[in-house]
């Protein structure tokens, strides 16, 4: 039961900082295609590394 209670209040947490990123981002002024490059170039870096078993 207390598990349950811990995972719910991670969850709620969780839940409200992913709004409050979300709002905050929303009135940025950002550059999202530098953004999606690198996130791009981190997932094919973890790709690489599954598909070669190096790194």
């Amino acid at each position: 039961m207390i598990r349950i209670v811990a995972v719910g209040l991670i969850v709620f947490a969780v839940w409200v900082l992913a709004v409050k990123l979300l709002r905050a981002l929303k009135g940025a002024d950002l550059d999202w295609t530098g953004i999606s490059f690198a996130i791009g170039f981190i997932v094919l870096a973890f790709w690489l590394r599954h598909v070669t078993g190096m790194g």
